[in-house]
């Protein structure tokens, strides 16, 4: 991996100043920067090739298809799918996983069937999933027994025989803890037991090495923007032969066959999933990045962010009154905390004066919070473009920030 100072110099976002000190980005699991070369790629696009795809045979739409299904097939080997056609573009994770949970409420699950989630869900992995209990659909939790994440995994099995479960979903690397589950045994197992599996993987998709077949998984999504590329694009992965056992997500032009008065028929899958223009400038910014990112090295910038994430963890613990959310090894590159008598906003706010750019509240995970006693926490999260210097300056910050509360 290229000295991730050298790195920084391919985001020009990371040049800037925040209230006259350099710009310290750590909110990296909400979103990260975007390399010049997918600035460029989307640009270029725009400026060269804007077009409708799938429907033009004049050379601007030929160029865009060719363009935006090249995106798809490299999509595909990046994450290891067997062909292109179990690629669906989505807006982002939140879609892909909404999808899933109204197709397969339609098709893979009957009433009275279960699905099976843990207590460190993102929402996006849940209230999809609590729609479907109107229509019989029954929902059960793993619990989070602590402050690192741990889960007892081994009452899959029991839960799966006692409640009828048919679907586990879950996260692969926690938003809010940085705790990394083990996909491929946790699909091994639900795989024996008949159960379908669904991994909500926006925390480790281009920050670390990821492949569908390798973890076993029947679906997987993630969000194009929390790996260096555009907003309002993401990718659900399905397997082909239960991709082509749902029905159409949404309806209208581009992902039918044939259109009468009276009824329709679909395209086979992708296209069924893509009704009406998709995101095209978002899918070659997608490509642009995966071409980045794998260029760097995912197992690089695996290595790096866990290191510099133990690195704050660390320097953090040393601060009187600081509480640490998450694993104290085998940490993603996300540290979540709290500070004794500072509400995580006022703190947040604090560190904006100094620079460093940090996320406060609920992360989305307010069940989870609410299982650990809090209701909001600050949290610094890392990627390939940080360096020490900048968690030297978070230390800094909030040590300065503990003595100005204190007063």
């Amino acid at each position: 991996m290229r000295p991730a100072e050298e790195l920084r110099t391919d985001f020009p976002a990371l040049s800037q100043t925040a209230h006259g000190r350099p710009l310290a980005y750590l909110d990296n699991a909400a979103t990260t920067q975007k390399p010049k070369a997918v600035l460029e790629a989307v640009r270029s696009f725009y400026e060269r090739d804007c077009a409708n795809v799938h429907r033009g045979l004049y050379a601007l739409s030929v160029r865009a298809t060719e363009a935006f299904e090249s995106s798809r097939r490299r999509v595909a080997d990046f994450i290891g799918a067997a062909s292109p056609e179990e690629i669906i573009f989505t807006r982002g994770t939140t879609e892909a996983i909404n999808l899933i949970a109204a197709t397969a409420g339609r098709s893979l699950l009957q009433p009275g069937d279960g699905v099976l989630l843990t207590e460190m869900e993102h929402h996006a992995n849940l209230v999809p999933w609590q729609r479907l209990v109107p229509s019989g659909i029954r929902l059960y939790f793993l619990s989070v027994e602590d402050d690192q994440g741990t889960i007892d995994w081994n009452r899959v099995d029991e839960m799966a025989k006692k409640h009828r479960i048919r679907m586990l979903a879950f996260t692969h690397v926690s938003n809010s803890l940085g705790k990394v589950n083990a996909a491929a045994e946790i699909c091994s197992r639900a795989r024996s037991l008949g159960l379908f599996t669904l991994v909500d993987a926006a925390q480790s998709v281009g920050h670390r090495h990821l492949s569908v077949r390798e973890i076993g998984c029947d679906f997987l999504a993630f969000s194009g923007h929390k790996m260096c590329a555009p907003t309002g694009i993401g990718v659900l992965y399905g397997r082909r032969e239960l991709l082509e056992l749902l029905p159409p997500y949404q309806t209208g032009g581009e992902m039918i066959a044939e259109v009468r008065l009276d009824q329709s028929s679909w395209k086979d899958p992708p296209h069924r999933f893509e009704a009406g223009t998709p995101n095209i400038g978002g899918a070659i910014g997608l490509r642009a990045a995966i071409d980045y990112l794998q260029a760097v090295g995912l197992d690089a910038i695996e290595r790096h962010t866990a290191s510099l994430a133990a690195y704050a963890a660390s320097g953090l613990a040393a601060i009187p009154g600081i509480r640490i959310l998450g694993p104290p090894d085998r940490r993603a590159g996300i540290v979540s905390f709290v500070l004794d008598r500072v509400h995580a906003h006022d703190l947040v706010a604090f560190l904006d004066q100094e620079g460093l750019a940090l996320r406060a509240g609920d992360h989305c995970n307010q069940p989870l919070l609410r299982k650990l006693g809090l209701a909001a926490t600050a949290r610094a999260s890392f990627y390939l473009y940080n360096v020490r210097e900048e968690v030297d300056r978070l230390v800094a910050g909030v040590e300065t920030a503990r003595r100005y509360f204190a007063g």
